[in-house]
Formats: C-alpha cells, sequence, structure tokens
C-alpha cells in the first residue's frame, strides 16, 4: 500500500499500529512517500513511526476542539450550525409543503399523501421517491415551528 503521509492510515496511534500490524500480517507492504522506512521493524524505525503516530493524534485532537469550539459559537449566535436543512428551505420546496399540508387538511393520509405525490411526479429531495415517514416528518417539522 502506497501512502502520502502515514496520517492517512489513521489519526490515532492504536489504529495505525492496528492497521500496520494487520497488513503486515497479510504480507502486504506499507509505504509512505513522506516518511520513508517507517513501517520497517528496525526499533528505531517503530519508534519515530509512533511518535508521528502520537503527533497526528495530537493534531486531529486539537482540531476535534477547534470545530467543536466553533460550532458552539455559531449555535450561539444562529441557533444551529450542522446537519441537512430542513425540507422547504430549498426553491420550489414551499409549494410542495403546501399540497402536502392541503392534502393533510381534506384528511389523506401520511402514505395516501406520499402516493399523491409520487403519481404527481414530485421528487423528494434525495431518494427522488416519497415516503409517509417523510411527508410525516416534514409535518411534525410544521408544527413544531409554528
Amino acid at each position: 500500500m502506497l501512502l502520502e503521509r502515514l496520517d492517512r492510515v489513521a489519526r490515532d496511534l492504536m489504529v495505525q499500529e492496528s492497521i500496520i500490524a494487520d497488513f503486515k500480517r497479510k504480507g502486504l507492504d506499507v509505504i509512505s512517500v513522506n516518511e520513508p522506512d517507517l513501517c520497517s521493524d528496525d526499533p528505531s524505525r517503530v519508534l519515530m513511526r509512533q511518535m508521528v503516530g502520537a503527533f497526528f493524534q495530537y493534531e486531529k485532537s486539537s482540531l476535534v476542539a477547534k470545530l467543536r469550539g466553533a460550532h458552539v459559537r455559531m449555535r450561539a449566535s444562529t441557533g444551529s450550525c450542522e446537519g441537512r436543512k430542513p425540507y422547504g428551505s430549498r426553491d420550489g420546496e414551499a409549494k410542495v409543503i403546501s399540497r402536502i399540508l392541503a392534502l393533510r387538511k381534506v384528511g389523506a393520509a401520511m402514505d395516501t399523501i406520499a402516493e399523491t405525490l409520487n403519481v404527481e411526479g414530485v421528487a423528494a429531495r434525495s431518494s427522488g421517491q416519497w415516503y409517509g415517514s417523510t411527508v410525516r416528518n416534514i409535518l411534525l417539522r410544521k408544527a413544531a415551528a409554528a
């Protein structure tokens, strides 16, 4: 296996060492372009590889802490910062929500609304197909916002 750097294997020292050991057991070589010969069995090379792995793990932990802090700050200022945008936030979706609400108002069940949208050729956001559970989630979100 040819790698640019050892952190492409893993940014956790124990995981990195476990993967390298698994590769060796299977008779495969791990070759790092930036850290040549670190995957040999020479004790000084093993020490250097583990030290580099420890630095990668530290770097990952620092990055995670920075991102967590940024998420907390963003959430405090805007109310949310991650995840998919709710249905209705994109162009054309408000019209679909109006159709869902109209169908629900006349007593249509969730699955019936989904079937109606599918027959009408309205594509759902991710799967392209509507399901009763998707309709239910949209209606619950609308009810919570009201």
